[in-house]
């Protein structure tokens, strides 16, 4: 059997449309080659990188933009497994991810472009509100969203 490192390091983007926050339009993207595979934008911390700096080379990766105002920092970073029987099919040997997530706003006039970088990871996105964001997110990030999304609106944030 294959032996798994703990969890990878990673940040991940709750985006805002430039809406915000007049209304509150929450962009998650669907994986490349997954049906049901939506989710908010995330990626590894290089070495030697700020959780900022990674932050903005990861939007610029997988949604082709970095045209975003930061708006809060979730004070903690979060953990989650990947499925287990998923864990196979990766290309990382790790058990799962340590996420630090961002509260972004896209800028008036940032443009996103799935096909931004060389290989894309997403195949479509989309703008939904609270209710429809939970009912598209991939099950196993389920619990995590929930806790983030929950502190900025106890925030005032959302």
């Amino acid at each position: 059997m294959e032996e798994y490192k703990e969890y990878r390091p990673n940040v991940a983007a709750i985006v805002l449309s430039s809406n915000y926050p007049d209304k509150c339009e929450f962009m998650i993207a669907r994986r490349k080659g997954m049906r049901r595979g939506w989710q908010f934008p995330q990626g590894g911390i290089d070495e030697g990188e700020s959780l900022e700096t990674a932050l903005l080379r990861e939007l610029r990766e997988e949604i082709g933009t970095d045209q975003v105002e930061i708006v809060g920092e979730y004070p903690e970073w979060i953990s989650y497994d990947f499925p287990k029987k998923s864990r196979n099919l990766r290309r990382y040997p790790f058990k799962g991810q340590r996420q630090k997530y961002f509260l972004v706003r896209l800028k008036e006039h940032a443009e996103i472009d799935l096909n931004a970088f060389e290989t894309p990871e997403f195949e479509e996105y989309r703008f939904v509100g609270m209710e429809e964001l939970f009912r598209r997110i991939t099950f196993f990030k389920r619990r995590v969203y929930r806790q983030v999304i929950d502190y900025f609106k106890k925030e005032g944030l959302l």
